[in-house]
């Protein structure tokens, strides 16, 4: 019997959707781990991939981040990711196949709610919205829930960031503590600025390295190259760009006590959990600590509160870390598989 069609983060998925379409040139994914809670929902990035194995993989991984996302933040949505391959590094996605990937969602027929991720915008968001309704993450009217999930992101790794420090480091405040932040878009960005405010010692770095130079240069920051963050001697690793960086091979190189980012999917696989856990590195898993953005679009599409009732959920990220962090003292499992093991039992299939 097949059990994972030949794609080891098959996660019994409810559907893998393939699309193509001639006209604009569209080859996207929409992958659906779990609707036991609600329609999957999950963002849609636009992305070069090596191959199209390697981006079935991503999705994969993707939306069953995402299905743990919304059961941790208490959201009544499933987990479902979409992705719109790029036909090369720096391809720009075109509005023909914005519009296709539209009717591809439509024609899921609500089971997945998309939204703003990697390489897309709101502008591109709404452009997606003309041909279906299942879109989040649009502009809303101030005090609205809703809109570019970015900063709300971004505010929730603050959050989490200092309950890492305070748990890992001891630290009752970020004044001092040197974090190295991997990625400076929307979401390490804004958390780089939240800290400097804290007085925190900041090295930054990014694919883009005058980005990360103009953002040390405005907070008072150190830049370094993007192949070099990960194994800086700081006090906290925070990563907010592409996912797998937690590596058989790099972890033994890590030298900072504690990994707290927005980044999806950091560990490469699941041993990787394990690995840091052993070093005793405190690792705060990156679909708890990443919510902000999905309980800001979730609560837009499903029309429930204004932006007060995301921030006071949003506040609460750090209680779920304490709880993950809490079990795994008790038992003694790494808290990825702490995280995990929660989620499913959230979803049913604990």
């Amino acid at each position: 019997m097949i059990t994972d069609w030949g794609f080891p983060d098959f996660d019994d998925h409810e559907g893998v959707h393939l699309f193509s379409d001639r006209e604009s040139g569209l080859s996207a994914i929409i992958a659906i781990h779990s609707s036991k809670l609600g329609p999957a929902a999950g963002g849609v990035r636009f992305w070069h991939y090596a191959d199209h194995r390697a981006a079935i993989t991503d999705a994969l991984r993707l939306s069953r981040g995402m299905s743990y996302k919304n059961a941790m933040a208490n959201l009544p949505l499933g987990g479902g990711k979409g992705v719109i391959l790029a036909s090369e590094p720096g391809a720009t996605v075109t509005t023909g196949q914005l519009e296709a990937f539209g009717r591809a969602v439509a024609s899921l027929d609500g089971k997945y709610v998309t939204a703003e991720d990697v390489g897309m915008s709101e502008d591109r968001m709404k452009v997606v919205a003309t041909q279906t309704r299942h879109v989040s993450g649009l502009p809303v009217a101030e005090g609205g829930a809703g809109g570019d999930p970015g900063p709300i992101t971004a505010r929730g790794v603050y959050l989490g960031v200092k309950a890492a420090a305070r748990r890992g480091l001891g630290a009752d405040s970020m004044h001092g503590v040197r974090v190295a932040i991997q990625g400076v878009g929307s979401v390490g960005g804004g958390l780089a600025r939240l800290l400097a405010k804290d007085g925190a010692r900041l090295v930054l770095a990014d694919v883009n390295a005058e980005r990360a130079k103009a953002l040390a240069a405005e907070l008072g920051a150190e830049a370094v190259a993007a192949d070099s963050i990960l194994m800086l001697d700081t006090d906290l690793f925070s990563p907010n760009a592409l996912g797998a960086i937690l590596t058989e091979q790099s972890i033994p190189a890590i030298k900072a006590k504690v990994i707290a980012g927005g980044a999806n999917n950091q560990l490469a696989t699941r041993a990787d959990g394990a690995r840091l856990h052993d070093r005793g590195i405190l690792y705060a898993p990156d679909y708890v600590i990443n919510a902000g953005g999905i309980i800001n679009v979730g609560l837009e599409y499903l029309g429930q509160g204004n932006m007060a009732e995301v921030q006071s959920r949003v506040d609460k990220i750090p209680e779920r870390l304490i709880e993950v962090w809490d079990e795994s003292d008790r038992t003694g499992d790494p808290e990825s598989e702490v995280a995990d093991r929660i989620a499913q039992r959230l979803i049913g299939r604990g």
